[in-house]
């Protein structure tokens, strides 16, 4: 089963559609369960689907899931990382009004350069990168709390 999460502060309905036109081509090999947030439009190939979960589900179903589609929102990112499960995202765009700035570019770019996940940029890639994901293992991501730390305090050294 793949996990479709697009989280829940504005509407992602370009990737919940794509990835539903996916699955009903039977590009997609598994089962879709996915949380779809405040969308307008209705799946009509996923196993399951609903608009929010409670964490734990939430966290239950990732844990179950082979793969994770999603936003490239960070709780998303981090919560992948963390399962070890391999995560193909999609970035919101701001001219989609899919979300305020386009920060999710760069973290999508970011973590896929330290390969930690897949990073598509248009929604055209999706059926090329999803089938990259079955065989994608993520790169655990290591503590760097030193190095987080040196940063900081360089900022702040700088500030005086």
């Amino acid at each position: 089963m793949i996990f479709l999460t697009v989280g829940t502060q504005f509407p992602f309905d370009r990737l919940v559609r794509t990835v539903d036109c996916l699955a009903g081509a039977f590009q997609i090999g598994q089962d879709i369960v996915a949380q779809i947030g405040n969308t307008r439009y209705v799946p009509q190939h996923f196993s399951h689907h609903c608009q929010s979960m409670e964490k734990t589900i939430f966290d239950q179903t990732i844990q179950q899931a082979s793969a994770v589609i999603g936003h490239a929102g960070m709780g998303t990112i981090l919560l992948a990382l963390e399962y070890n499960k391999p995560l193909l995202v999609l970035p919101r765009l701001a001219k989609y009004g899919e979300v305020v700035n386009d920060h999710q570019v760069s973290i999508a770019q970011k973590f896929s350069e330290l390969g930690h996940l897949i990073a598509a940029e248009h929604e055209n890639e999706l059926a090329l990168k999803i089938q990259q994901l079955e065989t994608f293992v993520p790169k655990p991501r290591e503590n760097q709390a030193e190095a987080v730390s040196t940063r900081i305090k360089t900022f702040l050294d700088n500030l005086v």
